[in-house]
């Protein structure tokens, strides 16, 4: 019996974790990624500011998995039909499948945005960023640009704040969202409170402000205006993984994309079982894999048992049920428990308490420790 879990995400690592503990050790795990590593991708913009943090959010997966067999290739293909999947280095057959491939930067065909701008899914990336902010410290009249005023967009553009104050320059940061509000997927009341947060930071956050192509000096907005910039990082938007062709595949409760392969994370649209549409996030991802393993254990119970004459095992069904928010904006962050929302020491407190939490969760004390002492000797 074969298990292949394909990424190694916050949905791919926890799902591999999960089923190590599930299963005897005759049933075979893989988990495939195409990096030796696991990136905790909401301390990405850290980096950002601190370069030395890349090695406190990065896990090796042969530290964080305890018998699965790690292989490092890129998926190219999934043939869920065949229960096959083609790899930059070879091939792999599964008995049961996950598909956790995560989410890509989705350019939605704008003229130059892809060869201008810069997205944020890397520590190449990160670094990228970085390099770009301070290149435009040195020109006169600094402007840089972030598009999409989504969660990862705030805390871009919180970081580049915060790094403008510390290289003592007076550059603008301009957040741009199509919408009306920043984060729009999010109660109004985290809304307010996030741009709040953003314009005591410094950034002018620019809302019903639609892009519609970029050059190499500016930023093309509906009605014509444009926008300078000495830098110019993307953060509007998400698609599927290359492998699924782009497209994020719809899964129901059960998170059964078909017989033995399931799909979730932000690889997937997630419709839950009370039929709501699931946001991409984190905890969300985490929370997808706990039910992901129940229902590949269930399976693998039956395929094992050897009595086919039995009714498939009911398979459990996942039920969006958010805690909360979390985002950090520069040196604050902005925190939504239930109804209420808190700023300030209270909210990156409670931040770095959660990003801790994680990385004990898969293994990372270490790591762990490193993140709440940077935490703690910036506050």
């Amino acid at each position: 019996m074969h298990v292949v879990v394909l990424g190694a995400g916050y949905a791919g690592l926890t799902l591999t974790r999960l089923l190590e503990r599930e299963f005897p050790a005759d049933v075979e795990i893989t988990l495939v990624d195409q990096s030796p590593d696991h990136l905790v991708q909401h301390e990405l913009h850290r980096v950002i500011r601190r370069p030395a943090l890349a090695s406190d959010i990065t896990v090796s997966l042969t530290d964080a998995v305890d018998r699965a067999t790690v292989r490092v290739a890129r998926v190219e293909d999934v043939d869920t039909d065949a229960r096959t999947v083609s790899l930059s280095s070879g091939s792999l057959t599964y008995d049961v499948g996950a598909i956790c491939l995560g989410a890509e930067t989705a350019f939605y065909g704008l003229e130059g945005v892809r060869e201008h701008a810069t997205p944020l899914k890397s520590l190449d990336d990160a670094k990228a960023i970085r390099t770009a902010a301070l290149g435009a410290f040195s020109q006169p009249d600094p402007r840089l640009v972030v598009g999409g005023g989504g969660l990862s967009g705030v805390q871009v553009a919180g970081e580049l704040a915060a790094l403008a104050r510390e290289e003592a320059t007076d550059a603008s940061i301009t957040l741009l969202e199509q919408y009306d509000t920043v984060a729009p997927t999010f109660p109004a009341n985290f809304q307010r409170a996030v741009r709040s947060a953003l314009e005591d930071q410094g950034v002018e956050v620019k809302t019903g402000a639609t892009v519609t192509d970029a050059d190499a000096s500016a930023v093309g907005l509906e009605g014509d205006d444009r926008l300078r910039y000495d830098a110019f990082v993307w953060t509007g938007g998400i698609r599927g993984p290359t492998p699924l062709s782009g497209d994020r595949p719809t899964v129901r409760g059960d998170l059964r994309l078909s017989d033995r392969t399931f799909a979730l994370g932000d690889a997937a649209s997630v419709v839950d079982a009370e039929g709501q549409a699931v946001p991409a996030s984190a905890q969300t991802a985490v929370r997808q894999a706990r039910t992901v393993a129940e229902n590949v254990s269930r399976l693998v119970a039956y395929d094992r048992g050897g009595d086919k004459d039995d009714f498939e095992p009911r398979l459990e069904t996942y039920t969006f049920d958010s805690p909360g928010w979390l985002v950090s904006v520069g040196d604050d962050a902005v925190a939504q428990l239930g109804p209420t929302v808190v700023t300030g020491r209270a909210a990156t407190a409670l931040k770095t308490t959660v990003g801790a939490g994680y990385l004990s969760s898969v293994g990372a004390i270490r790591n762990a420790v490193d993140l709440v002492g940077d935490e703690l000797g910036r506050t």
